[in-house]
């Protein structure tokens, strides 16, 4: 059995003598801005002219070489600019891609939301086209009263006369003669 009092290598300690706190989102933008000040045509000129203004002290100013020929101290600058400069470029480099993948990963919802809506606007435009093509036309109702007209003369042997064609006559006279009264439809024939 484990004992109480030895510490278990499978389990993260509980307390820590130091803690460096430090939020993973500020430090993700300040190396972004980092980064990105690094990719700028201002960082290569004023990189350049402290390349170029060292170079210059430690060979002429005879009292003022602090890194003597082979500039080690130079080289040894470049190497921690090129140690921290990797890391943070790789760091900004994975937010940029967590964005990618969350700005993907909408634009396939939307996308999906997109097809599912217009999938049921085809499913609703089919259902009206069937639906519409059930729906009695003017034609087609026309065409039923005259054969039900041509039925009732054929039965009782009176004429009956077309109310489609004399209503349509009857509007045109009463939107030319204002103010007279509307003509009294016939009786219907028992």
């Amino acid at each position: 059995m484990a004992d109480s009092g030895r510490r278990r290598l499978d389990q993260p300690r509980s307390r820590r003598r130091f803690s460096l706190d430090i939020d993973p989102d500020t430090f993700g933008r300040l190396s972004e801005r980092l980064a990105r000040f690094m990719g700028t045509g201002t960082f290569l000129a004023v990189q350049t002219v402290i390349v170029f203004i060292w170079i210059t002290l430690n060979l002429v100013a005879v009292n003022l070489r602090w890194d003597p020929y082979p500039f080690i101290l130079l080289n040894l600058a470049f190497s921690t600019q090129a140690a921290y400069a990797a890391p943070l470029i790789l760091l900004a480099q994975n937010r940029q891609d967590d964005r990618d993948r969350i700005s993907l990963e909408e634009d396939r919802s939307r996308s999906a939301q997109t097809k599912a809506d217009t999938e049921f606007l085809a499913r609703e435009l089919a259902a009206l086209r069937v639906a519409i093509g059930e729906i009695a036309t003017r034609d087609y109702l026309r065409g039923e009263i005259d054969r039900l007209r041509t039925d009732l003369e054929e039965i009782t042997g009176v004429q009956v006369k077309d109310s489609t064609t004399d209503a349509g006559k009857k509007r045109k006279r009463d939107k030319g003669s204002a103010g007279t009264a509307p003509a009294r439809r016939p009786a219907d024939p028992e």
